[in-house]
């Protein structure tokens, strides 16, 4: 722990046991993992040709991927002595993914050593190995954060279908509602932009063409053989699509449209984390407080919606990382620049802010408890929201000028239930629509805002 608290960015400081869900999938080491089993299956996939002369048999490809997938620590620390030191008789790289190849020598028979890497530039790696990263990241770990803050609003939405609240449209009191409905309305839109995330996510697309995109080198060497259908067999049997027409760099479209997607489902938490604070502010929501914990160095009375606070600033923070980053690693000058490469180190950044954000929405969540006895107050000392109702019926019932008689009582004026009821009896209508509107309430005007709340379960 005291490590933390030198920690340069509170992402591995402070929220650090927040953000440790995505060591595995964001880290340089995990980086390291992914591309040293882009190198395995690629030299693996190159003894299945039978133009390549190298056989690998069933052990020595057990063995080859033994590297990847009991990649350890220790492991993740000779690579880097590869890159900056030099290991063993290997000189320092300077250079990542070289580094990587070296490593997988040291691993390996000699008779393997000239096929590592075979044809290859570090961005077919590159390319691979965050993409297999950024979808395990999204469908692991973000992903499921999501869908349980979807289940939190939904829970509390069938709980409060019937708890009666009144709406503010501009602010100002308007039609009734019920709480619950509220929170449907953003069940629904995370489930939405969830069932997007998740379409996204899969579809990620590789490519393995070279250092222009031409598979130049592949084809010198053996002309015979049809790359673009190798690369393709390769790329889908790592679990992503296939991009065939590229450059040196796979276009990052479809990170782009990952990166919007997050960015949009990191908005309706936002516009939930503010509703939220409105909502404790107003008093419609309590929240259950820790003893130990204090709201404020000076006040001891106050508990904060700090939860809410916290989430709104790390979603805003992840928002403005992932319109960059979808801004950035779109755009290339001619077949390839390297800028992109230190830009994608950052995109585990973006991510932990978006953990960090759905998290802390979610403490927030299950804390707050709606205040019914404020709610209900709020709703008699605004009897003016019926008016909508009361115009509606007269309306019904032939009334012309109903808005206008109804905006003469209710609009800039403190109007009181006796003062519909008075309305009522100077018209001319059957005692039937008379009962009928004097049956009005604000608390029971809230339409079908309880069916609306309790259809979020479907």
């Amino acid at each position: 722990m005291t490590d933390q608290l030198y920690a340069v960015s509170p992402l591995d400081g402070r929220y650090a046991s927040r953000t440790a869900p995505l060591s595995p999938y964001v880290s340089e080491a995990a980086l390291m993992r992914a591309r040293l089993k882009v190198e395995v299956e690629y030299v693996i996939k190159l003894a299945e040709l039978s133009e390549i002369p190298v056989e690998i048999s069933n052990d020595e490809q057990a063995a080859l991927r033994e590297t990847y997938e009991t990649f350890s620590e220790e492991d993740a620390k000779v690579i880097k002595q590869l890159e900056t030191d030099g290991y063993g008789e290997y000189p320092a790289t300077n250079h990542d993914v070289k580094a990587i190849e070296y490593y997988l020598q040291l691993q390996s028979n000699e008779e393997i050593h000239p096929w590592i890497h075979f044809g290859l530039t570090s961005e077919d790696v590159n390319n691979l190995a965050y993409r297999l990263l950024i979808k395990d990241a999204v469908q692991e770990v973000l992903l499921p954060e999501l869908s349980t803050r979807r289940e939190q609003l939904t829970e509390l939405a069938t709980k409060y279908s019937d708890t009666s609240m009144l709406a503010r449209t501009h602010g100002q009191p308007a039609t009734p509602t019920a709480f619950g409905k509220e929170m449907a309305v953003y069940a629904d839109r995370l489930e939405k932009v969830i069932t997007e995330v998740a379409n996204t996510a899969e579809g990620l697309a590789g490519k393995l063409g070279g250092a222009s995109g031409t598979y130049a080198a592949h084809d010198v060497a053996y002309e015979e053989i049809d790359w673009p259908v190798v690369a393709e067999e390769f790329v889908t049997e790592l679990g992503l699509e296939f991009r065939g027409l590229t450059t040196q760099v796979n276009p990052c479209d479809d990170l782009a449209e990952l990166f919007d997607g997050l960015r949009r489902a990191n908005t309706v938490l936002i516009d939930l984390d503010r509703d939220m604070w409105l909502y404790i502010s107003d008093k419609y929501l309590g929240q259950e407080a820790a003893k130990s914990e204090a709201g404020s160095s000076t006040m001891p009375h106050k508990v904060n919606p700090i939860d809410f606070e916290n989430s709104e600033g790390n979603l805003s923070k992840a928002n403005s990382d992932l319109t960059f980053l979808a801004d950035y690693i779109t755009t290339s000058r001619l077949q390839r620049d390297l800028s992109d490469s230190t830009v994608k180190r950052n995109i585990g950044t973006a991510f932990a802010h978006c953990l960090i954000g759905y998290s802390k929405a979610g403490d927030g969540l299950s804390k707050v408890v709606p205040n019914e006895v404020i709610m209900s107050k709020d709703l008699k000392e605004n009897p003016a929201v019926i008016g909508e109702a009361v115009q509606t019926i007269l309306r019904r019932e032939g009334h012309d000028d109903a808005y206008e008689q109804v905006k003469e009582l209710t609009r800039g004026e403190d109007v009181t239930i006796e003062d519909f009821h008075e309305l009522f009896a100077e018209l001319d209508l059957p005692d039937g629509i008379v009962e009928e509107l004097q049956a009005l309430t604000p608390a029971s005007y809230t339409g079908v805002a309880d069916t609306l709340a309790e259809s979020v379960e479907d």
